[in-house]
């Protein structure tokens, strides 16, 4: 009886340990098919700022955003076999101070798609950002320590607003070379070309020092099809030791009959008015900065702008030059403080026109314009 006893007890410690490892083994499996990331940033500054509104009054405020635009989404991975992957994101961009979700884009902002090959290359589908943004990101952006978009970056403005809805957009890398290629569908019946938008870029990102990018971009107008809104930019970043310098040009051509009815794009056309957007044939900008990293935990960044525009009429004609300091103190590998301060010129059809790099507000209302700002950006 003893023995007996002695052998459906091992039996019964056999089937729960094989439980065990098949209860285990189908978790690692899971997990190493299938993943969902929640992440996001909450960003926010004690913001002032001269010449706030046309009658030139100062403003003092608690920023919604400050170095960061405040985000939270969620990114997921399928494993589908032999290294090919399916991939979507979303992301929604918010105010901390008051909860809601930034006027200025949709409730996703990024929204999209794909499947992924490590021979075939990358495919997305929905509303992301588009070549253009992603190569300057990927290479000659401004402080490139810093996530997202953000307070300050006047070259994100040059980038037919960041983020196209309706997209078709495929990557491909050799080596240290990543090409991208875009087209956002217009979706008008008998007029296919009507509202739609393609892209390409090319950017070289190497382990070395030396990153290089070159994109172009063209918008069609949704009721005026033969108008287009085009985009070019080229530019490099060098670093070394704890220094990095770079260098960026982009130029912005809008048709005479280009007034805006991009159902891709961010804005309407009340709003692309208000902002002086569609009232330049030729906008140009040569942008450069450097950074540098102190004490493993400080980056330090010094930037300038400079952009010359021909307006439609004579009336648009204008130019800015701005700058920037900011000095980023890390008090772990989430949470930072920082301290911003810019200065800005502005003339002629410049004055008043959306040129600081976040979307929806205009810049000074006057011809010059001093912010500064103190804040705390905690990452997830």
């Amino acid at each position: 009886m003893q023995r007996s006893k002695t052998t459906g007890s091992g039996r019964a410690a056999t089937v729960r340990a094989a439980c065990a490892l098949a209860i285990g083994a189908y978790g690692a499996m899971a997990h190493a098919q299938s993943s969902v990331t929640l992440y996001g940033i909450v960003d926010t500054a004690i913001r002032y700022t001269t010449h706030a509104n046309t009658a030139g009054d100062d403003k003092l405020q608690l920023a919604n955003g400050g170095v960061s635009e405040s985000i939270w989404g969620l990114r997921g991975v399928e494993d589908l076999g032999g290294g090919n992957k399916a991939v979507f994101q979303v992301e929604d961009r918010f105010f901390p101070n008051s909860g809601v979700t930034d006027p200025a884009y949709p409730f996703f902002n990024t929204a999209f798609v794909g499947l992924q090959s490590p021979t075939f290359g990358r495919l997305t589908l929905g509303r992301q950002p588009n070549p253009l943004s992603d190569a300057v990101l990927r290479t000659y952006v401004s402080a490139g320590w810093l996530p997202t978009v953000y307070e300050f970056r006047p070259e994100v403005n040059m980038a037919q607003g960041v983020w196209t809805s309706n997209m078709a957009k495929y990557a491909a890398s050799w080596h240290d070379l990543t090409l991208e290629l875009s087209y956002a569908f217009g979706g008008q019946a008998g007029a296919f070309g009507a509202g739609s938008q393609i892209g390409a870029s090319l950017a070289y990102v190497p382990q070395g020092p030396l990153r290089l990018a070159a994109a172009y971009l063209d918008s069609r107008d949704a009721v005026n099809t033969s108008a287009h809104f085009k985009a070019w930019t080229a530019g490099a970043a060098y670093t070394f030791g704890g220094t990095t310098v770079n260098f960026g040009w982009s130029q912005n051509r809008e048709d005479s009959g280009f007034v805006g009815n991009f159902p891709n794009g961010p804005f309407t056309v009340a709003q692309l008015t208000a902002l002086k957007f569609n009232t330049f044939s030729s906008r140009e900008m040569f942008f450069g900065g450097i950074s540098q990293v102190v004490g493993g935990a400080t980056h330090v960044s010094a930037n300038v702008w400079r952009t010359l525009q021909d307006g439609k009429t004579q009336s648009g004609d204008g130019n800015a030059t701005q700058f920037q300091v900011i000095a980023d103190y890390a008090l772990s590998k989430q949470t930072d403080v920082y301290v911003e301060g810019d200065y800005s010129l502005y003339r002629g059809g410049l004055i008043g026109a959306q040129l600081q790099g976040f979307c929806g507000l205009s810049a000074a209302a006057g011809s010059t314009q001093l912010g500064m700002m103190v804040g705390l950006r905690h990452m997830f």
